[in-house]
């Protein structure tokens, strides 16, 4: 341990004067970088697809043997047809028609399912087709896009479907990354203006921010050629690596003006700053990184795609902030405050330093109001909804989003689901013995009062008695009636089974069920499929990895803090402290989104929020935590006197960290105004959990709990002497 705290030493001491002794380098370097990763990056948003809800299980491995075996179409788009009031029952009828011809010679797919041939799929004034794509290679968008041109030219056709959808998104994605610059860049430089004052410091940490998402994104486009990259990953990657370089870039500006002002040269001035902040940062940074690496540990793609993207936007972030930063500063010299508009007011300190001495004379008091209101706002927890996101991802501004829905309304309205078993058995299935073993799985299945019907050779040919169904097999008349059905479901030593379930997919008892059926030992090898087992697997991956993830999470910070500030209680109380603001900030998400105030359209919680709002913002909260604490305890290392470091320590920083929280707050908050509900979830919940940290927490827990705690902030076992302080 004391190697390598000296071998720590020697690279805070030293690694500075290299990026002074050779910024041009330096320069030169992340400008080839920027460049030569932007022209890949721009390859980025091609190379996404799907909206990363896919786990290993049984529902992909029954998947690729529909596709495979059973001849299930790899993709389906459905088109929705709605009757015009003047619209004569023919002449809607020849539209639908006519219109299916034209897809049909345009875009050649495997097969066509008409509402002329089948009239579950027709109302009186509206109907749908389904058009199937069998091979996986086909490239959809143009599929896409030559049926959008087709069904243009016509009144009352929409296209939606699981592709569409999914091209929907991204586009949206796109439109929705491009609308929260538009607003959050804006307002993040008016803060960075207020906060340092010039417009060329003000600039500076949007320079580092648009580096590192042009450079990650660029190493995300590589990433992609061998890892299936979500769609989302365009919104939440920019998000995390704009917001934390302009924090990181922020709060190192401002140290290092502090310092010029204190009349350090430039040079010892970087120097300083990138030992003290760059300590702060490296360490605010290391708990972001291990927050997100703690997801990896769920198997499913939208975690390990939120996990990749943020790291490594994260990374860069830190080395920009380190190296290209310092350099433009050495580069730019005291001209860092040109165009200044506003001066330094010593003031503003006062300010601080009396409200924080207001908190400390009245720590009981503040403290208990504090968890008040924190614990009244996880009251809403109690209520939350968890769900899958589909289409209703989309707004309703999206043809695709409102033919799903106008097609769920019409056709899907009876709260039906289907499981697909599919089994296998060795001898074969049209023998008698087979068939025996088929009419017995049927009676299992069909005995659950969730289940409508298994639908099997017995169940459609009317037959009870398996030898009886034998015999008829064995008959070449009666045989060759039955090989449309026979074909359907039975494919050498493979038994596909349909079972109809009476309650909705994302139902706990349809998941109940399957989960159920996957621990019976049947006669045969059984893998279940379809909907309600894709829901059941996400939701029993997420909730069984919880406490691991939370556990690599919590002890991971605890020893990260441990070390950075030599003490027990102050990681302890800062775990606590989100933990608990964390709580209050689903209950504020559940009031607003399943309440629909503030003009929200009502939804369900997203099932992915809550594991990455926690694993994002407990790192994203420690920023704060680790800035502020650590100058507390410069002070107190000074001085020995743990009131005077809290006051000093929260007036030195308290105007710099609330800037950064509102920088925070307005990047991540600007998603508020997009469209994708998953997105928007995560955007509002990261700003929500922020604004209460910079207020409630930092501004009244941590000095009332300093304060009540007094020296024992700074309790740590086995420490030999009292640290010597460092800042001279």
């Amino acid at each position: 341990m004391k190697d390598i705290t000296i071998k720590g030493a020697f690279i805070l001491n030293h690694s500075p004067s290299f990026v002074i002794r050779s910024w041009k380098f330096i320069l030169a370097l992340w400008l080839i970088a920027a460049v030569t990763f932007g022209f890949f990056a721009a390859k980025l948003p091609s190379k996404l697809e799907g909206d990363g809800f896919r786990t290993d299980g049984d529902y992909e491995t029954v998947q690729k043997e529909l596709h495979d075996t059973f001849d299930f179409p790899e993709n389906t788009l459905l088109v929705l047809f709605e009757k015009n009031e003047s619209e004569s029952e023919n002449a809607f009828r020849s539209k639908i028609e006519s219109t299916l011809t034209s897809i049909d010679g345009s875009v050649s797919p495997s097969a066509i399912d008409s509402p002329i041939e089948n009239s579950d799929w027709m109302e009186a004034d509206i109907a749908y087709a389904a058009v199937h794509f069998e091979d996986e290679s086909i490239a959809m968008d143009p599929v896409i896009e030559n049926v959008r041109s087709i069904i243009d030219q016509k009144d009352g056709i929409s296209l939606t479907g699981g592709p569409v959808i999914s091209k929907d998104i991204n586009k949206a994605s796109q439109d929705d990354l491009k609308r929260a610059e538009l607003i959050g860049l804006p307002v993040a430089l008016i803060v960075l203006l207020l906060a340092l004052g010039s417009v060329v410091a003000s600039v500076l940490p949007l320079i580092v921010g648009g580096v590192t998402i042009v450079i990650g994104f660029g190493i995300l486009s590589f990433i992609a050629d061998s890892v299936d990259l979500a769609i989302f990953i365009l919104n939440i990657a920019p998000m995390l690596g704009l917001a934390l370089s302009i924090d990181f870039s922020l709060l190192f500006i401002n140290r290092y003006k502090e310092e010029r002002a204190n009349g350090r040269t430039i040079d010892e001035a970087l120097q300083i700053t990138q030992s003290k902040s760059g300590h702060s940062i490296l360490f605010s940074a290391l708990c972001v990184f291990i927050g997100l690496g703690s997801v990896l540990l769920i198997d499913i793609d939208i975690f390990k795609n939120v996990a990749i993207g943020g790291m490594t936007v994260i990374a860069i972030a830190v080395i920009a902030s380190m190296t290209l930063l310092p350099a433009m500063l050495k580069l730019l010299g005291d001209r860092v405050d040109k165009w200044q508009i506003l001066r330094p007011n010593p003031d503003a300190s006062n300010r601080w330093r009396t409200f924080a001495g207001f908190v400390m004379k009245r720590p009981v008091l503040i403290a208990l109001l504090a968890l008040v209101i924190l614990g009244a706002g996880i009251i809403p927890v109690k209520n939350m909804n968890l769900a899958i996101p589909a289409a209703d991802s989309l707004p309703k501004t999206f043809e695709s989003r409102t033919a799903y829905d106008k097609i769920e309304e019409a056709f899907m309205q009876d709260a039906a689901s289907t499981v697909y078993a599919v089994a296998e058995r060795k001898d074969g299935w049209l023998n008698e013995e087979g068939l025996a073993v088929i009419k017995d799985l049927q009676g299992e299945f069909e005995q659950e009062k969730a289940v409508s019907e298994a639908e099997t050779l017995f169940s459609i040919s009317g037959q009870t008695d398996p030898a009886k169904l034998a015999a008829l097999l064995e008959n070449p008349q009666s045989s060759a009636q039955l090989q449309p059905v026979i074909d359907g479901l039975i494919k050498e030593d493979q038994l596909l089974l349909p079972i109809s379930l009476n309650v909705e997919a994302d139902s706990d008892a349809a998941q109940t069920l399957v989960r159920n059926w996957s621990t019976v030992d049947w006669p045969v090898d059984i893998a279940f499929g379809g909907q309600p087992k894709f829901n059941q697997e996400l939701y029993d991956e997420i909730f069984n990895k919880v406490i691991p993830v939370l556990s690599v999470i919590l002890i991971s910070t605890f020893f990260i803090l441990m070390i950075a500030f030599r003490s027990i209680l102050i990681p302890l109380k800062a775990i606590l402290m989100n933990v608990i603001s964390l709580g209050a900030t689903f209950g504020v998400l559940v009031w607003l989104f399943q309440g629909g105030h503030f003009g929200m359209e009502p939804a369900d919680i997203s099932l992915i929020l809550p594991v990455l709002v926690f694993s994002l913002v407990f790192g994203l909260s420690m920023d704060y935590e680790v800035f502020l604490i650590s100058r507390i305890r410069e002070y107190y290392l000074e001085t020995r006197d743990n009131t005077y470091a809290t006051v000093e320590g929260l007036a030195s920083t308290s105007k710099i960290i609330t800037s950064a929280a509102l920088i925070m707050i307005v990047i991540t908050g600007a998603f508020a105004f997009t469209g994708v509900v998953p997105v928007k979830q995560i955007g509002i919940g990261i700003a929500v959990a922020i604004a209460i940290d910079a207020t409630i927490v930092r501004l009244l827990l941590v000095p009332s709990l300093m304060k009540l705690l007094g020296t024992a902030n700074w309790w740590m076992p086995f420490k030999r002497s009292p640290e010597k302080s460092s800042l001279k």
